[in-house]
């Protein structure tokens, strides 16, 4: 997998970690090696914004994902916008490290990537958002025992 990683934020980005594990990722779900991925990281303010201006939500997320729009000619996945300080929230109330908050939600961004989705109330909707959180659940107990997290 081919990162380009954008860190808009206050804070830094664990780069090494963020690499190894996106990697690790790819292999799980078989992706290209030359698979393109634009990971963005933003303070709450933009993210916020953005936010709003996409899903019409006034308040910063954890991880808004944008398909390619080159379309299936291109290897470019996409991009993934996070904000490192809902991540560091999150992280504190599920009792784990940012990492594995950080790794957890990247997981999440590729599934809404390839394809995924968990916000139809239809129960094709609901049987695809059980899908993918067993899923995303099952790859991030995999990755995380590799990782220590």
């Amino acid at each position: 997998m081919q990162l380009t990683l954008v860190n808009n934020s206050k804070k830094r980005c664990p780069k090494k970690f963020i690499d190894s594990w996106m990697v690790a990722l790819a292999k799980k779900l078989k992706l290209k090696s030359k698979t393109e991925l634009t990971l963005v990281f933003l303070d709450a303010k933009p993210a916020r914004i953005i936010n709003f201006e996409f899903r019409g939500r006034e308040y910063a997320t954890d991880i808004l994902s944008f398909e390619s729009s080159v379309g299936d000619l291109s290897s470019e996945l996409g991009e993934l916008v996070l904000c490192p300080s809902v991540l560091e929230k999150q992280a504190k109330e599920h009792e784990h490290s940012y990492n594995a908050e950080l790794g957890y939600m990247l997981i999440h961004g590729v599934l809404h990537l390839l394809g995924f989705d968990h916000e139809s109330r239809s129960p094709e909707g609901r049987k695809q958002a059980e899908e993918m959180y067993a899923l995303q659940d099952q790859l991030f107990d995999s990755l995380a025992t590799k990782f220590n997290l």
